[in-house]
């Protein structure tokens, strides 16, 4: 195990630390719900702008604790513009990733488009504007002025010196000019640079909210799990994330693009960092902060059975996916080395009491590995497996990887990823997508998310996307 990191000063978006702190010191804790609030509203403010913040408060927070405590060293974007990374530097100097995917809504996948192809699904819903949540509120309001993070004191904006990244306002500005994610039609049609007429603004802010982005954020630096077919797991476990570090890139984030959902399918076993991830989720979806909804959050875990038990207590309403990669123990104990203590029919019963107790579908991940789990026996063994219960599987074909010393995996031939889909989708009448890889030129892709000798080398666990996540965790008629 690595040694403890402690973090000097602490980052102020850490609410276990600042809350620890102010009671240790006799402060009432409203005033750092009132700073929280006031700090994602005025990204730009410090707490010392925060109005009737009390001296001993101010004092603590100067002493011991930082704004931000992590940087944005790169960002590197995809040549589609779909996807973009980020390189992010702590304060003892390790770093980790963080993927920004945009989606056009519904995002579905390439495969299903077709509407008299034999891979079409006519029970996945088409929906060609949003629609209000179950609550009232509109999914995706206008989005103002892009909000800025600060790195180690001093604004990070996403501009053209980072490997083609521009700054945010030229980009989304330029995004709105083409419907894209960004400003709404009513600012850009005022700005003296874009005019546009009623209806091409009306048609740019349609089109706008037809966008969504969704973050992957690391919850370690590297992975003990050892998956052999993953670039993380080649790292191993360099250290723990806090709170904090966590929060901060979804910070970063904003600052190149409004984002939406948040999967914890970086760098790292999330629930393997149970507390830190707890505790930022608290915080990404309290609604006096940055108010994400909790079912557009999505924890992805190998299968730690302890932790899956906790979760639909400890966080309800947040969704789980689990990276399954094979039908049978024996299998799965091959390619998924933690199978060995937590194996699958344990797994399962997990799973299943989470679904049991938190009434929400669960998202399986499957990594598909030619000549080692994408045969129409696995197709089946998994149909069996999974055959009626409520759950989205999402096959995700390999990733090349960097293996210098093996073992050496090769993506599926092309049409078993299909034939594939085919017997769970037809056979056993289970939901199926196919991920439509995004960012694999900037290895951002799933299985790719890497740090070798302080640089980026390739990506995630599960980091990557099919269509949006949410579309295929929410509940919606599947």
């Amino acid at each position: 195990m690595p040694v403890p990191r402690k973090l000097s000063p602490q980052s102020i978006w850490d609410m276990h630390a600042v809350l620890q702190a102010f009671q240790e010191e006799g402060i009432k804790p409203i005033h750092a719900f009132r700073m929280w609030g006031h700090l994602t509203r005025h990204p730009e403010s410090t707490w010392r702008d925060v109005p009737d913040m009390p001296k001993a408060a101010l004092a603590l927070l100067d002493k011991y604790f930082a704004k931000f405590t992590t940087r944005v060293i790169r960002c590197q974007k995809s040549s589609d513009s779909t996807t973009a990374k980020l390189l992010v530097e702590l304060q003892d100097g390790m770093h980790v990733e963080a993927v920004i995917m945009t989606y056009e809504a519904p995002s579905r996948d390439p495969q299903l488009l077709a509407s008299n192809g034999p891979d079409a699904d006519p029970n996945l819903p088409i929906v060609h504007f949003q629609h209000p949540d179950e609550d009232g509120e509109d999914e995706e309001q206008p989005c103002g002025q892009p909000e800025e993070a600060q790195t180690h004191g001093r604004p990070y904006r996403c501009n053209g010196e980072e490997a083609g990244c521009r700054s945010s306002r030229e980009r989304d500005t330029e995004l709105c000019r083409n419907g894209g994610n960004g400003y709404g039609a009513e600012e850009a049609s005022s700005s003296a640079s874009l005019v546009l007429s009623p209806a091409a603004a009306t048609a740019a802010a349609a089109a706008r909210l037809r966008r969504r982005s969704t973050l992957c954020v690391s919850s370690q630096v590297g992975c003990q799990m050892g998956c052999t077919f993953c670039a993380t797991g080649t790292m191993g476990l360099k250290g723990n994330l806090n709170a904090g570090e966590i929060v901060e890139q979804l910070i970063h984030a904003r600052a190149v693009t409004r984002i939406r959902n948040i999967v914890f399918m970086g760098m790292g076993e999330p629930l393997n960092n149970y507390e830190a991830v707890r505790s930022a989720v608290a915080m990404i979806t309290d609604s006096r902060f940055f108010g994400l909804r909790r079912r557009h959050v999505t924890v992805s875990t190998v299968g730690i059975i302890p932790r899956i038990k906790q979760l639909a207590q400890d966080l309800p309403g947040v969704s789980l996916a689990l990276s399954l990669h094979a039908p049978t123990q024996e299998l799965r104990a091959k390619i998924v080395p933690s199978a060995r203590a937590y194996k699958l029919p344990a797994l399962m019963e997990a799973v299943r009491a989470y679904q049991a107790n938190s009434s929400q579908r669960v998202f399986y991940e499957y990594v598909m590995l030619a000549g080692v789990n994408d045969g129409l026996e696995q197709a089946h063994q998994l149909g069996q497996l999974l055959k009626g219960d409520d759950v989205v599987i999402n096959l995700i074909p390999w990733n090349p990887i960097y293996q210098p010393e093996g073992p050496f995996f090769e993506a599926p031939v092309e049409g078993n990823v299909a034939a594939f889909q085919g017997v769970l989708r037809h056979t056993y009448g289970l939901h199926t997508t196919i991920r439509q890889e995004m960012g694999q030129d900037i290895s951002g892709a799933c299985g790719q998310l890497v740090i070798e000798n302080g640089r980026a080398g390739g990506c995630s666990r599960e980091a990557g996307g099919t269509r949006d996540i949410e579309d295929a965790v929410r509940n919606v008629g599947l």
